[in-house]
């Protein structure tokens, strides 16, 4: 099985490193490595800027391993993904690992991370593909990540095609993880962004130019105990099935109590129209109106 491996923390990143390693001692991967030049992180799916010459990647030695094909792509992960895919470092992957990086990607601010955009951005070419992520710590347990890494790939090889799965690691030792759940997405990941403006003489009144504070935060709030946020605090490995390109319809189904029918489509819609409130994009806390992503003849 041809496995591309990839991150946002670039090429030297020691995850991505130690995951590499890990599958190819495995033995049932033939492991290619297709890494950003440097750090990429928070690009999502985001393809970057590709100028008139295309795309330029080196070859790269791993000092722990050094016969793991490696490259460093000038470009984001998700450009290192749909590069390989598309033939540019020779037959295509027939699966797609995607860290581990450095720092919980959990919550709906998965829709940021470039480690789940490299996994996205499979999924939309037609490769199921896993993101691995590590709560931050000191020291850092590589292995442990690694090692859950390999005990989950089958329930990816095994599953529908195009699935995309989010592992999420505690930092602990192996024996200490109470356990792999699976999670739904937390409202937010592990940190939020705060932005303010500076108090600055710059800022006065009047002025052209206005400087922001951003920094990443823990958050300090409880989150639920069937969440990823919450259970990786908890002490277990998550995972969540992701998607990452969907349409929403209503679902076909049978009406629930206390739940309103989704009501039928019975306009043409034209450029300009307003949008109909069928495809209203729901609260995803309440009981909704779209249905799982059904992949047919996808092959």
């Amino acid at each position: 099985m041809r496995v591309l491996v990839t991150n946002d923390d670039g090429i030297d990143g020691v995850g991505m490193q130690k995951l590499a390693i890990a599958l190819a001692k495995n033995g049932r991967c033939d492991v290619r490595v297709v890494a950003p030049e440097g750090d990429r992180s928070g690009t999502g799916a985001s393809l970057g800027v590709m100028g008139p010459t295309g795309l330029t990647a080196r070859r790269v030695e791993f000092a722990d391993d050094p016969t793991i094909e490696a490259w460093a792509l000038d470009g984001t992960p998700a450009m290192c993904v749909l590069a390989t895919v598309l033939g540019g470092f020779g037959e295509p992957p027939d699966l797609v690992v995607s860290g581990v990086n450095a720092g919980l990607n959990t919550g709906r601010s998965v829709l940021h991370s470039g480690t789940v955009g490299a996994a996205f951005t499979a999924q939309n070419l037609r490769v199921s593909a896993l993101a691995v992520s590590l709560q931050s710590g000191d020291p850092w347990h590589w292995d442990t990540a690694t090692d859950l890494t390999l005990e989950v790939l089958d329930r990816l090889i095994d599953g529908p095609p195009r699935s995309v799965l989010n592992l999420n690691v505690p930092d602990r030792a192996r024996a200490d993880v109470l356990g792999v759940r699976w999670a739904k997405l937390a409202p937010f990941g592990e940190v939020r962004m705060a932005v303010r403006g500076k108090d600055d003489e710059s800022d006065a009144p009047g002025s052209t130019t206005r400087h922001l504070a951003a920094e990443l935060q823990l958050a300090e709030v409880d989150f639920a105990s069937d969440t990823d946020t919450g259970l990786v605090r908890a002490g277990y490995a998550t995972l969540t099935t992701l998607v990452g390109l969907a349409e929403a319809w209503p679902e076909d189904r049978a009406p629930e109590a206390g739940v309103p029918e989704p009501p039928a489509i019975i306009e043409r819609l034209i450029p300009g129209a307003p949008i109909h409130e069928t495809h209203q994009v729901p609260d995803a806390d309440l009981p909704g109106t779209l249905h799982r992503l059904r992949v047919i003849n996808p092959r």
